[in-house]
């Protein structure tokens, strides 16, 4: 199952609490595109779907649905700041390569997915 850094957990927490929304969750899912084949999203959600897989961390919670589970397992969501701004990185075991940009990868066998760099992948990887 996929984890939080402690400064994930934290930045987490403070966006919530900033939009009004502390009891609503991080989804993380992977999609096809990206210039490697698949990417990564994030969204914040109110509820858990069926099937999802639920992630109770320090008071967050993060939700995965059982397509996006197979890509994540053991990956790990941080927070990085950087003179370009902060956001939520994924560090994930499963890609075999992953885009110049840090928003897509290749988990092996899915390039038939794969686009361009900067075409479909402004949904990835940051919240």
């Amino acid at each position: 199952m996929i984890s939080m850094t402690p400064d994930a957990v934290t930045q987490l927490k403070e966006f919530l609490t900033e939009q009004g929304t502390p009891d609503h969750a991080l989804r993380v899912f992977v999609a096809p595109g990206g210039c490697s084949g698949l990417q990564y999203g994030m969204t914040i959600d109110e509820t858990a779907d069926e099937g999802d897989e639920v992630l109770q961390t320090d008071g967050v919670t993060v939700l995965v649905d059982s397509f996006s589970a197979m890509y994540l397992e053991e990956a790990q969501i941080d927070y990085v700041s950087s003179l370009m701004g902060g956001g939520f990185t994924v560090s994930n075991p499963n890609a075999v390569a992953s885009c110049a940009c840090g928003h897509s990868f290749d988990a092996g066998g899915n390039a038939g997915t794969a686009q361009g760099c900067g075409s479909g992948a402004s949904v990835a990887g940051r919240v």
